[in-house]
């Protein structure tokens, strides 16, 4: 049973492996990958900012 379970992972594995259309999923998620490694460098100098515009805010309406 357990024999049988690997050989239908092995064979899907292969098939997987043989695509042609597992190749462009592959590049969008190297596509992705890489626009959230852009995205995290810019979010830090901007949510730096954005809390200071909402403390700004938080005091002039606590004044």
């Amino acid at each position: 049973m357990l024999h049988e379970a690997i050989l239908k992972l092995i064979v899907k594995l292969q098939i997987f492996l043989q695509e042609k259309d597992g190749a462009s999923g592959i590049e969008y998620a190297l596509v992705a990958a890489m626009v959230a490694l852009a995205l995290s460098f810019f979010i830090t100098p901007i949510s730096g900012k954005i809390n200071g515009i909402f403390t700004a805010i938080q005091g002039a309406i606590t004044t």
